[in-house]
């Protein structure tokens, strides 16, 4: 997971016209990151097929890249369209809630664990 030259996330399944915009912040290629990366493609491939765009912005190579958005922990998803941004801590482990998080699904259809 590293960004381009020019400090730009690096993109991932970007089509021309991406209706959602998610950025998801690393550290390097840790455990969490890469589940956070896959949890997040699988998810998006289930639920906004053909509709979003991932960047990966490793902190390790450009962590002045963290200010913008004001991360404080990492992996970290940010989704920046459509409004209002959002913040999703974590591995994106759990489906539910980060359906939720993402406003994909109410928050009344999850359960308690």
């Amino acid at each position: 997971m590293s960004t381009r030259e020019n400090d730009e996330p690096r993109q991932e399944a970007a089509p021309k016209s991406a209706e959602w915009l998610l950025r998801l912040y690393v550290a390097g290629q840790t455990q969490k990151s890469v589940a956070a990366f896959a949890n997040l493609k699988r998810i998006c491939e289930t639920h906004l097929k053909g509709k979003y765009e991932i960047e990966v912005v490793d902190l390790l190579e450009n962590p002045t890249l963290a200010k913008g958005d004001q991360i404080v922990a990492v992996p970290t998803l940010v989704r920046r369209l459509p409004p209002p941004v959002k913040k999703i801590i974590g591995d994106l482990a759990q489906v539910d809630r980060v359906l939720v998080g993402l406003d994909l699904r109410p928050a009344q259809t999850i359960r308690e664990e």
